[in-house]
C-alpha cells in the first residue's frame, strides 16, 4: 500500500501532473507544489503520415488499456459510477466548473491546466467528489 509522498500519513488519491508524486490531499498539494521538480517529457515523436486518413472510431476499453501507470487504472464499472452520481450531477451545474474542464480539455499543456484548476476550491471539491465515487 501507498502512502502519501508529501505528509507520509495517509493512502494517496492524486498524482502531481508535473513530477507524478503522489499527494492525499490539497494541503498536501499546496506544501509540495512550492518544491515540486517537473519530470522532463521527452521530446513527442512525429507520427508518420499515412496516405488514407483513419477514421476508426476509439472506444472507452480501448483508451482504458493504453493507460501507462497500471497503478491508477480504474476498472470500467467504477468509472460508469460517476455518471450514475447525483453529487456529480449538482456540481456539474456550476458554468464556472463547467468552463474549468473545457478549458483543461481544451489546453495545449494539460499538466499546466490541472495545475491551475488544482488552485480552484470549486475544481478541487469536483476532483475530491470523482475520486470518493471509484474509489469506494
Amino acid at each position: 500500500m501507498q502512502i502519501c509522498s508529501v505528509c507520509s500519513e495517509h493512502t494517496p488519491k492524486y498524482r502531481c501532473p508535473a513530477c507524478k508524486i503522489r499527494y492525499c490531499s490539497l494541503g498536501c498539494y499546496k506544501r509540495h507544489k512550492d518544491t515540486c521538480l517537473p519530470v522532463e517529457q521527452p521530446a513527442p515523436i512525429e507520427p508518420k503520415v499515412k496516405d488514407s486518413f483513419n477514421t476508426e472510431t476509439w472506444t472507452v476499453e480501448d483508451l482504458l488499456q493504453e493507460e501507462e501507470d497500471i497503478v491508477d487504472k480504474v476498472p470500467l464499472q467504477r468509472l460508469q459510477l460517476l455518471g450514475q452520481s447525483k453529487e456529480l450531477r449538482d456540481l456539474l451545474c456550476n458554468p464556472h466548473l463547467r468552463q474549468l474542464l473545457r478549458s483543461i480539455d481544451s489546453a495545449d499543456s494539460k499538466d499546466d491546466a490541472m495545475k491551475a484548476a488544482m488552485q480552484e476550491p470549486l475544481f478541487v471539491e469536483f476532483s475530491d467528489q470523482c475520486s470518493k465515487i471509484v474509489d469506494n
